[in-house]
């Protein structure tokens, strides 16, 4: 039996005919004429994707110029760098919605499938008129890459046009989708953005709207129906809303729009020309924006032409810790972002030098599988002592192809994604450093490639715990049987990718690292979501798998 969820309906206090009536902002969108199917997953093969690891998710930002309007910001313009600097949570699609903050009732909407770079030229970006937007790219984890679930989704009620974009994954999406159709109100996809929109129609009981909804209440309500896992950006007219669950599983952070020539100034002596919320840190200097600070679990902010305000805290239960996904630090974040006031890049140098104390080798070289691995080889060579130096050359050009290989084109494969650098190589003990194993697909023929090249000795290691278990909350990692870590035991992986050697970061040792150089916080506000590794879920498992 499946522990359910700790959340409630999304209209738990009423009946379908209260609710319709109560909630006059039904979506005026198309119902789709099939009935939803539970299980909506495709795997990477189904994508046509190499089946060689975890797929990240996805990326939200939104900004807004401060002042009178209308700006002299180019909003839509920053908003597309912004997420060019989070293409790597997701390349399947992208949107931006932008609004003029004068009518509740226009946006201006432009998104589709592919890379942001193809999606938004020139053209597109003049026709993103407005003072203040949002924008998504995504991989899609919870519904069908198809440009119906493109975002941001933009809904129309009694009270406006609202946009919303979302990174995560409802634990709890089935019984709020069954509750959101049960009302009588039509879905037009399967992606859980859509369903946190349609909640968001549906007014708290207690709180009164008699002069126009109040989307803040809203938020509330719909954070204590599903605690996990999101960060939201909501745009309504002239404000955009930030939202993280009380978890804190999806990251999210607020950075301030300062003049080009205001050089490194302290941030709070600097004029503000606007704000941004973003998924990462990454983009902000490409668009003069500085990083101020993490949107805190369960923290609604406000921003507007006037600035920023926490407009509520919604609190977890006392028994339950933060739950930040751990993974954010060893593979899914670029590496110059910033969480809980360190750069990923030093967590990542700390896994190294971690994964150097509780496994070392007697080698002659430290290298890493690139670019992956590199922060954490060059900890583990700082730690032990030994050199680092490259060993393997990426091409940064290969990509799908209709093309299908022969046989023996097939089994030297990964050579067409790496060259060996043999002078660096030949006989050479080294140890291989790599952030994580999934498959283990990939690690097999890098070894082969290196021992071709003149390898007396490969030693794996391997800055994370192995992968034991899907994650529901917003990661496309495969399922148990897919995962060789439920297979093999490091040992047993060794003699099967023929390495002489191969050693995980323990769980403790990766707690550990991450917390090596993070700002000091209170001890019972952080954690980290360690569910693929250890299988224990912040908020349970879901009360229905879909996948």
């Amino acid at each position: 039996m499946m522990a359910q969820s700790d959340s409630g309906s999304c209209c738990a206090k009423l009946n379908k005919d209260e609710c319709c009536q109560k909630t006059k902002d039904v979506v005026l969108s198309g119902v789709s004429p099939k009935m939803f199917p539970d299980k909506i997953y495709k795997s990477v093969q189904q994508k046509g994707e190499d089946a060689t690891g975890m797929t990240c998710e996805c990326g939200v930002f939104g900004a807004i110029a401060c002042g009178d309007y209308p700006t002299q910001l180019d909003i839509a313009q920053m908003i597309c760098l912004g997420l060019v600097a989070l293409q790597h949570r997701g390349q399947e699609s992208a949107g931006i919605v932008t609004s003029l903050g004068k009518s509740s009732k226009n946006f201006s909407v432009h998104k589709g499938m592919g890379m942001i770079n193809n999606l938004f030229n020139d053209e597109a970006i003049k026709k993103l008129k407005g003072n203040l937007g949002i924008g998504h790219t995504r991989y899609s984890t919870s519904a069908a890459s198809e440009v119906v679930n493109c975002q941001p989704f933009v809904v129309h009620t009694a009270h406006g046009a609202l946009a919303i974009a979302h990174n995560g994954e409802l634990v709890n999406c089935e019984s709020l989708r069954r509750e959101v159709l049960e009302r009588g109100v039509g879905l037009s996809t399967h992606s859980d953005s859509e369903l946190i929109a349609q909640s968001l129609c549906c007014a708290p009981e207690d709180v009164s709207e008699h002069d126009g909804p109040n989307w803040p209440a809203r938020i509330r309500h719909f954070m204590t129906l599903a605690p996990l896992s999101y960060s939201l950006v909501v745009m309504h007219k002239d404000k955009i809303y930030a939202v993280r669950d009380s978890y804190g599983n999806r990251p999210l952070c607020l950075g301030k729009i300062v003049p080009v020539d205001a050089g490194h100034a302290n941030i709070n002596d600097q004029l503000a020309e606007g704000w941004v919320v973003s998924s990462e840190s990454c983009g902000f200097l490409s668009i003069g924006a500085r990083y101020v600070r993490e949107v805190e679990p369960g923290e609604i902010i406000e921003l507007s032409r006037n600035g920023y305000r926490t407009v509520d805290i919604v609190e977890r239960p006392d028994y339950k810790r933060m739950a930040f996904c751990i993974f954010e630090y060893v593979y899914f974040a670029r590496s110059d972002s910033m969480f809980e006031g360190q750069m990923v890049y030093s967590a990542r140098l700390q896994c190294g030098r971690q994964l150097a104390r509780e496994s070392p080798l007697d080698a002659d070289l430290v290298s890493s599988v690139p670019e992956s691995g590199t922060a954490a080889a060059h900890g583990y060579a700082r730690e032990s002592g030994l050199p680092f130096g490259e060993v393997l050359c990426k091409n940064r050009y290969v990509g799908r192809t209709f093309i299908q290989p022969s046989t023996r084109l097939r089994q030297l494969g990964v050579a067409k994604k790496f060259g060996a650098l043999a002078q660096n190589v030949e006989g050479k003990r080294i140890v291989l450093v790599d952030d994580s194993i999934v498959r283990g697909n990939t690690i097999g023929p890098i070894i082969k490639l290196l021992r071709d090249a003149g390898a007396t000795e490969v030693h794996i290691r391997i800055a994370s715990p192995p992968l034991q278990y899907p994650c529901y909350m917003g990661i496309n990692i495969p399922t148990r049987e897919e995962l060789i870590a439920n297979k093999l035991n490091a040992d047993q992986l060794a003699d099967h990718v023929g390495a002489d050697s191969l050693a995980y970061l323990s769980v403790e040792g990766l707690v550990k690292a991450v917390q090596m150089n993070k700002a000091h916080v209170n001890p019972l506000k952080a954690g980290y979501c360690t569910a693929c590794l250890t299988g224990e879920y912040p908020g349970g498992l879901p009360e229905e798998l879909s996948w």
